[in-house]
């Protein structure tokens, strides 16, 4: 089409001199939101990046919040052309340490809002200019004159301006608890539900499988196909537990057992808890629910102040390098030197380890021959295997029994907790597991033993298993030494 036609059609020549510029204009608008940086910076204790993103078909709108590698959450937060992009790069190890230590000043509502706003402002302000510079270039790229260009970027300003507020006429703050899922996260709402949900449902977890032990046991009792032990009257019943990790639901298991076998005592090897951290000492309070004593000793993901509220406890006994008598045994046993409450690293042997069995070694020695030592780290039993003939341990989250020394035997106990959280990891789940220890009263010696194990996190299935003290137990191998098991990323 030639000038001489434009000029005979004036419609055209209008439509082309109003459409070109807006065309330009919402190009630039594109251009300048896909080009803007992303604003970077702290949400409470998340590391976050923030940015604009065109949504179409209108009204479309919301706010995506990315958490790679599991999947998305959507909300439906606003209406407009523009969607808010929020990705989750990773967590302030420091806030997330004070959320651990309920210091939340740090991490509260007020200053979640404030980085929300501050990042919000940022992105906008970034994207208004990107889409300002966008429309300036485009426009001067096609007509290479200042009003034409001046007014192309001065449309994508305008319908930059017009989207933003739309999306704050439409706010809809309620959308914040009516995520969407997608990705790995979409079977999110149907395996977690409400906070309700969440409670009603772990607490029903946690009943039942005490009454599954419970019935269990009965049964195991009456229609035991080994009677090859039966354990009489006075026979010392000592409950093995390991490795809870902040799972309640164990507490139900250890009631249940109590309960139907009768213990005398439980022995605990350690790492009641993850961090160590004060919001995590009411594990600690459920100790005082038994009416028998509780012998503990501190795990490496148990801090000083754990040991401290185990021992807040009526029926607590802490060992710190001391043999004890409690309950008809005398029991040696002593603290784990490691705190690390970091998941994600892998728990070395400092040399404190082997300082702490060597002075372990010497105390038993000193006294009375104990019965027992008590030690999370199964590394420590070696130690004192020449002067204990049974050694209790943990730490490893997986259960087993071998000869140590000349005649004495390492009972290393898995995780009765499960391994707690990281069992979310864990395929198959991680199994419950714990053991009742019969002793003769008389001999004060290991003579038969239970082990009780339950499927993992969500399973409903329990196993009892008798083994006989009289039974060879495996000596160690080249490859079966006393160290802790590692299971992909996470420490013991």
């Amino acid at each position: 089409m030639d000038r001489t036609t434009t000029r005979r059609l004036p419609g055209l020549r209008t439509a082309r001199l109003v459409l070109a510029p807006v065309l330009l204009g919402l190009l630039g608008v594109w251009a300048g939101i896909q080009l803007a940086p992303r604003a970077t910076g702290d949400i409470g204790p998340v590391r976050a990046s923030m940015s604009l993103q065109p949504s179409v078909p209108v009204p479309g709108g919301g706010t995506v919040v990315d958490i790679p590698p599991l999947g998305s959450l959507r909300f439906s937060t606003h209406q407009g052309p523009l969607r808010l992009v929020v990705g989750v790069k990773l967590l302030n190890e420091a806030d997330v340490r004070n959320i651990l230590n309920r210091q939340l000043d740090s991490v509260s509502g007020d200053r979640i809002a404030r980085d929300v706003r501050r990042g919000i402002v940022a992105v906008v302000v970034r994207c208004l200019v990107a889409s300002a510079v966008g429309g300036l270039l485009l426009g001067l790229l096609a007509y290479r004159r200042l009003r034409p260009t001046l007014l192309s970027g001065g449309i994508s300003v305008a319908v930059l301006a017009a989207s933003l507020a739309t999306a704050g006429l439409t706010w809809n703050p309620a959308a914040i608890v009516q995520p969407r899922y997608t990705g790995l996260l979409d079977g999110a709402p149907s395996l977690i539900g409400t906070a309700d949900s969440i409670v009603t449902r772990f607490q029903s977890y946690r009943s039942e499988l005490g009454r599954l032990v419970t019935n269990v046991s009965r049964l195991y009792g009456v229609v035991s196909t080994l009677p090859t032990y039966e354990p009489d009257p006075s026979t010392l019943r000592v409950l093995s537990v390991s490795d809870l990790h902040d799972n309640p639901a164990a507490w139900n298991i250890m009631h249940s057992l109590v309960t139907q076998f009768h213990i005398d005592m439980i022995l605990d090897a350690g790492d009641l808890t993850d961090h160590g951290s004060p919001a995590e000492d009411a594990m600690a309070s459920q100790i005082g629910t038994f009416d028998i004593p509780y012998v503990f000793v501190k795990g490496n993901h148990d801090s000083a102040g754990t040991a401290a509220a185990v021992a807040r406890n009526h029926n607590a006994v802490v060992l710190s390098g001391t043999t004890v008598d409690v309950g008809g045994l005398r029991i040696i046993g002593d603290a784990d030197p490691r705190f690390t409450p970091n998941l994600a690293v892998q728990v070395p042997a400092v040399p404190e380890l082997q300082v702490a069995g060597q002075r372990l070694a010497r105390a038993a020695e000193a006294g009375p021959a104990p019965d027992v030592a008590l030690v999370h780290d199964p590394a420590l039993g070696e130690a004192v295997a020449a002067d204990v003939p049974l050694v209790v341990a943990g730490h490893t989250h997986r259960r087993f029994t071998q000869a140590i020394g000349k005649g004495s035997r390492l009972f290393v106990q898995g995780s009765t907790g499960g391994a707690g959280l990281r069992a979310l990891e864990a395929s198959p789940p991680t199994p419950i597991e714990c053991s009742v220890l019969y002793f003769g009263r008389s001999t004060r010696r290991l003579q038969a033993w239970d082990d009780v194990t339950l499927g993992g996190l969500g399973a409903t299935s329990v196993g009892i298993e008798r083994h006989l003290a009289t039974e060879p137990t495996p000596a160690p191998s080249p490859t079966s030494t006393v160290v802790p098991e590692k299971s992909g990323a996470f420490s013991s």
